[in-house]
């Protein structure tokens, strides 16, 4: 571990010697407080991300870890490899719970289900497997997709699994029993991403068939086809209230619709580009929507009429507003929107706030300007952020932790 080292850009840089090997993910705890890092060396470290310490060395896989997820209540750990199992690790401890064995291909995705009780595993050998969570029994094996399982989502209530495929079909399954209840036909081309509503009873799926559908989650049938993108669907969101859906597509349009009807509300354009990500305020009143155009734009959900716009110099794929509704966290950091970008000054918290970082050919890039760079060695292989701490995985096996001060 190198030294930390706080440059004249106010940042703070601490270089952590882990792995020994590629940094395939890295992930924080949704309570902020542990970084987990995979690696080609077949381990899993954990981090204090306060201090950057750390804390343990998972080892048991016998080959490359590639996917890394923390259950929603923080207190376990899924790692997926090519070896074609999934471990559960206790995330205070570091201790080993669970082997999980089944798959008989590399082990794709992870996903806990909302009250951290069940775990989905997606694999290359077309299957979805639904574990305890806590025990590791394996509890299902869902077949029957054709080709390989390109999203899962939980319903809000734990009870149903939506799987997408690129075989053009959705799937519903029991969570519980593993019981497939319904096979959802109708897109015409891949299945890019499922979503359940607030209230669990209905599903939407979006597909490269430049459109959206709404399902009956209990029984499956497909209440609207819901037409007027004219490119890609890539994101889908519901309203806290489960009444309004919006879509975000290629054709650099958000639309909103009713969800109960299918009737189209709202077109709201503006962005430039593609429309990446949505999110709704937790009153409903607000839409966010991003965009390759490198902007973030705030939406009236009622009236559709756009509210503010903010300029942010990369790409956001990922939003959500944070609780207290001052801020949007993305997979980027933190975007202050009760800024008024008017004014002539504003607090050093705001401006941090605001900083959107990526990495462009070697630099680390704050807010579209190079801000540090990154020798051949340190060059990025993954990265995560939360909050104002930037970590990075290296392919020379560190993981490197920037605190912006």
């Amino acid at each position: 571990m190198t030294a930390g080292i706080t440059d004249h850009w106010g940042v703070h840089r601490q270089t952590l010697e882990g792995h020994s090997d590629v940094v395939r993910a890295v992930a924080f705890s949704p309570d902020g407080k542990t970084l987990a890092s995979a690696s080609n060396d077949q381990t899993v470290q954990l981090w204090d991300a306060v201090t950057g310490i750390q804390q343990q060395t998972l080892e048991g896989h016998s080959d490359w870890v590639t996917a890394i997820a923390f259950s929603p209540d923080s207190k376990t750990l899924a790692s997926a490899s090519d070896d074609e199992t999934v471990r559960l690790w206790d995330a205070a401890t570091g201790i080993q719970q669970q082997t999980l064995e089944g798959h008989s291909s590399k082990v794709t995705a992870v996903a806990f289900s909302p009250d951290s009780k069940i775990l989905a595993s997606a694999s290359n050998d077309r299957t979805v497997r639904l574990w305890d969570a806590v025990t590791g029994i394996q509890q299902q094996t869902l077949e029957g997709h054709s080709s390989k399982v390109t999203a899962v989502a939980f319903s809000p209530d734990s009870k149903i699994l939506a799987s997408a495929s690129d075989d053009e079909t959705v799937r519903l399954w029991d969570a519980v029993t593993g019981i497939q209840q319904q096979t959802l036909e109708g897109h015409s081309d891949v299945v890019r991403a499922v979503a359940f509503s607030p209230d669990s009873k209905t599903l939407a799926s979006a597909s490269d068939d430049e459109t959206v559908r709404l399902w009956d989650a209990a029984t499956g049938i497909q209440q609207q086809t819901l037409e007027g993108h004219s490119d890609w669907v890539t994101a889908i969101a519901f309203s806290p209230d489960s009444k309004m859906l919006a879509s975000a597509s290629n054709d650099r349009t958000v639309r909103l619709w009713d969800a109960v009807t299918g009737i189209q509300q709202q077109t709201l354009e503006g962005h430039s580009s593609k429309v990446t990500a949505v999110a709704f305020s937790s009153d409903g009143k607000t839409l966010a929507s991003a965009s390759n155009d490198q902007t973030v734009r705030l939406w009236d959900a009622t009236t559709g009429a756009q509210l503010q716009i903010f300029q942010v110099n990369c790409f956001y794929t990922r939003l959500s507003f944070s609780k207290n509704g001052q801020y949007l966290e993305t997979d980027q950091g933190l975007l202050s929107i009760t800024l008024n970008l008017n004014a002539l000054s504003y607090s050093r918290e705001q401006k941090l706030a605001n900083s959107c970082f990526s990495i462009k050919n070697n630099w680390i890039m704050r807010d579209g300007k190079s801000l540090l760079w990154l020798p051949i060695d340190y060059s990025a292989t993954c990265k995560a952020v939360s909050g104002y701490t930037l970590v990075l995985g290296h392919a020379s096996g560190q993981v490197t932790f920037y605190w912006f001060v």
